[in-house]
């Protein structure tokens, strides 16, 4: 279920479909780093101005799922303008900072991403660019990530599969959301 929260900045209404905290797990493989598994945390934010606050968290897992130590973590902003142009200006913690340009698909939730400008501190790997798609399908949050750097050309390294977190608070306010005249047997709501 995709929520329009009534502060949410209203040039953000196409994007509602990212907020929420999501959790799941993916794959990462890119020459020359370890192929693994890993479980992700996402969470995108609002606090009523024009941009959307992202952080993600991801973890190497073990064959049993468990997890064995951080991979990668980003925090970013997300914005997007009438023209369902979306920016993006993310840090991760591997001293990489980067702008992402895209645009959020016309009649489905789908935003394709590829990087404007990246910096990086001397201490980051090197990395070149890359792209991304995200994708709200049925819901879940779905995306795949490719990268290049000067020796590997742009390809696939990362692509997750994210469920909805549902919170204490998420059902305590869809509860006081009911109406009062609710049916006692639940066959009303299908005549």
């Amino acid at each position: 279920m995709i929520e329009i929260p009534s502060d949410l900045h209203k040039d953000l209404v196409p994007l509602a479909f990212l907020l929420g905290n999501w959790a799941g797990a993916g794959v990462h493989d890119f020459p020359g780093a370890e192929k693994c598994n890993f479980g992700q945390e996402v969470t995108f934010t609002h606090d009523g101005r024009d941009f959307l606050e992202y952080h993600s968290h991801t973890w190497v897992l073990d064959k049993d799922g468990t997890k064995v130590r951080p991979l990668e973590s980003e925090h970013g902003f997300w914005r997007i303008d009438a023209d369902r142009k979306v920016e993006v200006t993310m840090t991760r913690d591997d001293g990489v900072i980067e702008i992402w340009y895209g645009e959020l698909a016309d009649q489905k939730p789908q935003i394709d991403l590829a990087t404007d400008a990246v910096a990086r501190t001397a201490a980051s790997r090197p990395y070149s660019g890359g792209k991304r798609l995200y994708g709200y399908v049925k819901g879940d949050l779905m995306w795949v990530g490719e990268k290049q750097t000067p020796e590997v050309e742009l390809r696939p390294y990362m692509s997750a599969q994210l469920k909805k977190v549902v919170t204490p608070e998420d059902v305590e306010r869809w509860a006081k959301a009911l109406p009062d005249d609710m049916p006692d047997d639940g066959i009303a709501f299908f005549r």
